[in-house]
């Protein structure tokens, strides 16, 4: 098996776009070699830890209404090709993601970290929902065959707050500065939203590979 780490942080639209296309190609070969880990980057790592209103947000980064509408197009018309709701008017508020990286470190240990990841793109991007809530972590949790009253208590706590922080930094500190990037047996740095054939290929010369 070859590990492939996937560094994103859940409200980086590119990063589900990337990973649903990636699904896509895992799809079509089932005995691919890949085992998938998650790792944190946050997007906004000095973001207040209650988040902050999305307008303001967004007018503050891009300038102005128009100006916001111009940086989604891209973002809408890719998602739309690949069957993916983006409904940036439903996202009234820009979470700060430390809570929901340690929900998906946590979802690992449990054997569930890829759909903690999928669903908390899916819960940001489709429903609009504050996902750096506690209550709504706690219910994705739930969802996701997790003991909400336990995440409620870890996410009350400072559990692993320190670890997701490091593990950011120590991605910045080798190079990755923008996600989604996945890393190829701890050797290949892929950046970026790539499409599913790229992957086909990456997975059938490995495959290629380990049959010599």
């Amino acid at each position: 098996m070859v590990k492939l780490d996937i560094i994103s942080d859940p409200i980086c639209p590119w990063c589900y776009i990337g990973k649903t296309q990636l699904d896509a190609a895992l799809d079509q070969r089932p005995d691919h070699p890949f085992v998938i880990e998650w790792h944190p980057f946050q997007l906004n790592p000095d973001m207040p830890r209650e988040g902050m209103d999305a307008r303001a947000y967004y007018e503050a980064r891009f300038g102005s209404k128009e100006a916001t509408i111009a940086a989604f197009k891209p973002v809408i018309e890719k998602a739309a090709l690949i069957g993916l709701s983006i409904d940036y008017d439903a996202m009234t508020r820009i979470p700060n993601t430390l809570d929901a990286h340690r929900l998906i470190h946590w979802a690992g240990i449990e054997g569930k970290q890829d759909a903690a990841a999928m669903a908390l793109f899916s819960a940001y991007f489709a429903e609009g929902r504050d996902i750096g809530a506690s209550e709504v972590l706690a219910d994705i949790a739930d969802s996701l065959g997790m003991d909400a009253a336990v995440i409620t208590k870890l996410l009350a706590s400072d559990a692993d707050t320190d670890d997701i922080r490091t593990r950011d930094a120590q991605f910045r500190e080798m190079g990755v500065s923008s996600v989604p990037t996945f890393i190829v047996a701890a050797q290949h740095a892929v950046p970026g939203a790539q499409d599913t054939a790229l992957w086909l290929r990456v997975m059938d010369e490995i495959i290629e590979k380990q049959a010599d």
